[in-house]
């Protein structure tokens, strides 16, 4: 029963969708050829490995601009925080080395400090990777939603979705 009813409801949308999608001889009559837009197409694999090879790249090549400076911001800051704070962290290993030799517990502040720094250095450097990955996966499907076009038509107040696929 609970199949025939799901086929039931299949075919309610199939015919409901190739009703609307069909186009009416005189709607043909009105289209014409000078009124077309060329649409480029973009490459989701070539944004793929041009955002792999340099963040923001990808974002260029969809001709998303505005995303680039956003990236390479992002980047040149989670960069930056993982050198201060691996500085840090450095310097609270070797003071905390050297409180070895004075005491065999050692200064448990230094201890401290360079755990937090560390702690901090790898969020860091856990943010500067998602950011790359999230660049790359940005570019990849930006590019496959280049071609993806949304009008609203306002005589009959409806939203008109056209996309292509190619295969």
């Amino acid at each position: 029963m609970k199949i025939k009813n799901i086929l039931l409801i299949i075919l309610f949308f199939a015919v409901s969708f190739e009703i609307k999608g069909q186009i009416s001889p005189d709607s043909l009559a009105k289209i014409n050829l000078s009124d077309s837009i060329s649409v480029q197409k973009k490459s989701p694999m070539g944004a793929f490995w041009r955002s792999a090879v340099l963040p923001g790249w990808g974002q260029i090549y969809n001709e998303s601009y505005w995303k680039a400076p956003l990236i390479w911001s992002l980047t040149g800051f989670f960069i930056y925080g993982w050198f201060y704070n691996n500085k840090y962290y450095n310097d609270y290993k070797e003071l905390y080395i050297e409180s070895l030799k004075l005491s065999p517990d050692g200064n448990n502040g230094y201890l401290r400090y360079r755990e937090f720094y560390r702690d901090r250095r790898d969020f860091f450097a856990f943010y500067l990777a998602l950011t790359y990955l999230l660049n790359v996966v940005d570019a990849y499907v930006d590019a496959h939603l280049f071609d993806f076009d949304a009008q609203f038509n306002p005589s009959q107040k409806e939203i008109s979705v056209a996309f292509r696929l190619q295969f």
